[in-house]
């Protein structure tokens, strides 16, 4: 079984003095107290007694129209009782799987794909067949070279896991004729499409995009939604819609593994979308995160060495950094982690061991300083190495052209590889000569 890159890391990270750039988190300290405490004394004096009880497998009744409601948000409308309440969406990826897939099973992804779901597909022995993406998402015309391929070979992929808005790690979007693309070709072949939707509505830039779900009317799509990202990751409220059949047997399989999810959390979203406005939050909160991502991407601007691009992302909560070929972001991690800042390798989020010269860094999470000082100190460490190994290889340290994502930059692929030689200058010396 494969151990998620984001859970070792958690420990690590939780120490005060570190940076970290590594988790997707939401900036829970964005939520008004206040109303933190308003909602939960009134829950308790009117609902005590549910709030300790347990629940409808399928969710409480209360909360079940305020998931729809989020989704209409997106224009995306589903009836409330289609909707499975799940304990995050975290869940959702897991009955899937629980529901379609043997060991040898194929599931088709994106790459790089959501680090969270890696090691969940690795548990249940799936084969994990990525596909490529570029500034539009998922390249169709990759994918249906790999379903044609598959088929041809006699094995047929059990679902497409995608995330298609503010892809997670990518930071890229799903373009609308992509989305029509998949949506014909899933119902062309007749197979599931599990659509992850955590970012929808932390938009920036740009006009929204149609859901998968909302194209397809249900067919052949399975959504997973979560409050995690726009409302609060400790709550571990999620949910899910799917076909009928496959919906039937997520909630039998809900049912062995935690009979319901927490009804405190389930009473507590029904009472805050009852007495608070949940729209003016978001708003709030992707005001803060869009000011978090200009300062982040001015900051790579500033410190990244030649040799790196990155994507610039019009929502979500993450940026994907990509090195030259030579350098592996596992390694680094443990020399940015003397210089106390984190990031999520990019091997978490393969299966067959690509990635390893990127990374993925999150800007909601930390303030703005916090975020210039921790891209600062990032810097430094690929500066470095890229120094390292331009000193062993007898040449001058690659020089590229322009940061931007989708751009080609010098790179110097038969550099050595020697992980263990001590870094040549530290954080603070670099700024200095900088």
């Amino acid at each position: 079984m494969k151990s998620s890159a984001m859970r070792d890391l958690m420990a690590l990270t939780e120490r005060p003095e570190v940076i970290s750039l590594a988790g997707g988190l939401a900036d829970t300290t964005l939520f008004p107290a206040e109303d933190l405490a308003k909602v939960l004394s009134h829950m308790a004096a009117g609902d005590s007694a549910r709030a300790l009880q347990y629940a409808p497998t399928e969710g409480m009744a209360e909360i079940r129209p305020c998931l729809a409601e989020v989704m209409a948000a997106e224009g995306t409308i589903v009836d409330p009782d289609d909707i499975l309440v799940t304990t995050g969406g975290q869940q959702v990826i897991d009955l899937v799987c629980k529901t379609l897939v043997d060991p040898g099973d194929v599931i088709v992804a994106e790459a790089p794909t959501y680090p969270g779901a890696v090691p969940t597909f690795s548990a249940y022995e799936a084969d994990l067949v990525q596909v490529e993406m570029d500034d539009d998402g998922m390249r169709i015309d990759v994918l249906e070279e790999t379903l044609d391929r598959l088929e041809a070979e006699g094995r047929r992929p059990k679902f497409i896991y995608t995330i298609p808005t503010f892809q997670n790690p990518g930071g890229v979007t799903m373009s609308l004729e992509r989305r029509h693309a998949l949506v014909r070709i899933a119902q062309e072949r007749q197979i599931l499409v599990l659509e992850d939707n955590p970012y929808g509505l932390l938009r920036y830039e740009g006009d929204p995009l149609p859901t998968l779900l909302s194209l397809d009317g249900g067919r052949f799509v399975i959504y997973a939604g979560t409050l995690s990202k726009i409302l609060s990751p400790g709550i571990r409220v999620g949910w899910a819609l799917a076909p009928a059949p496959v919906r039937q047997k997520m909630v039998i399989g809900k049912a062995g593994s935690d009979l319901n999810s927490s009804s405190m959390s389930q009473l507590f979203v029904a009472y805050y979308f009852r007495e608070r406005d949940w729209r003016d939050y978001v708003r709030h909160q992707s005001a803060v995160y869009q000011a978090r991502r200009d300062v982040m991407l001015e900051a790579l601007e500033r410190h990244m060495p030649d040799g790196t691009t990155w994507t610039r992302p019009k929502g979500g909560l993450f940026v994907w950094l990509t090195l030259p070929d030579y350098l592996d972001t596992t390694d680094l991690l443990a020399r940015a982690l003397q210089h106390n800042v984190a990031f999520v390798p990019g091997r978490g989020a393969f299966l067959d061991g690509r990635g390893g010269n990127s990374m993925r860094i999150n800007f909601s999470g930390v303030g703005e300083d916090d975020i210039r000082e921790g891209i600062s100190r990032i810097g430094s460490v690929i500066a470095e190495q890229l120094e390292l190994y331009a000193s062993i290889a007898g040449t001058a340290r690659p020089r590229g052209g322009s940061t931007r994502s989708g751009t080609k930059d010098a790179r110097t692929p038969d550099a050595p590889h020697d992980s263990s030689i001590v870094p040549l200058r530290t954080a603070g010396r670099r700024r200095g000569t900088a």
